[in-house]
């Protein structure tokens, strides 16, 4: 696996190039902004993009979903309980002062156990609801991508539309279980590791 990281938007998001580097094909998580930058990442390896997928929608994480789609022809990927929040992002944007561009209609719904596969490598959805209804981790080879569910010494915010605390919670409990090596790749902010967070993180004092 290789993966390449770009901090695009005006809150920092985090997108990700995830790709198998000896078949090219690859999977990009959250692009939420500047897709004339996330495209040079991918043109620079010529990578095949299969997938586009958002670990939440809010929109600081899909403005870049419908110029990505229009270039690559990659299917995008959201939870089947995003739907919502997903059709209002272009609202949700302009009461935060911002412009998104109309998004697509999603190519699929996936849920908890959905298995994304790029070249030879596998991931697995899991379902980690509390910042959003329909938040998703991507797990596989040794990598966690945790979205705004989890952050290096902090967790994502409840305070918005479909947040919930105690869903936050449990989705937390979850991602602490898995094994201490590995890496964390957030949506905002430096990279960690699920042992630091387990060490570290100020939201073991909330369970």
């Amino acid at each position: 696996m290789d993966s390449k990281q770009i901090v695009v938007g005006p809150l920092e998001v985090n997108c990700y190039v995830i790709f198998d580097p000896s078949t090219k094909e690859a999977f990009v998580v959250d692009p939420g902004d500047e897709p004339d930058r996330i495209m040079e990442l991918i043109n620079s390896d010529s990578l095949s993009v299969k997938y586009i997928i958002c670990t939440h929608t809010h929109f600081d994480h899909v403005g870049a979903v419908p110029e990505l789609k229009e270039q690559t022809g990659a299917k995008i990927l959201i939870h089947e309980d995003e739907k919502e929040i997903y059709e209002a992002a272009r609202d949700m944007a302009a009461f935060w002062g911002y412009d998104i561009p109309p998004l697509p209609s999603p190519d699929l719904f996936i849920k908890e156990g959905y298995e994304i596969t790029i070249g030879g490598l596998n991931f697995k959805i899991l379902h980690t609801p509390g910042h959003s209804p329909g938040g998703i981790c991507i797990y596989g080879n040794g990598v966690v991508l945790t979205g705004d569910t989890l952050f290096a010494g902090s967790v994502g915010r409840t305070d918005f539309p479909g947040g919930d605390i105690n869903k936050l919670r449990d989705s937390f409990r979850r991602l602490m279980s898995l094994p201490e090596e590995t890496e964390v790749l957030p949506g905002h902010g430096p990279r960690s590791t699920i042992g630091i967070e387990k060490r570290e993180n100020f939201f073991n004092s909330e369970l």
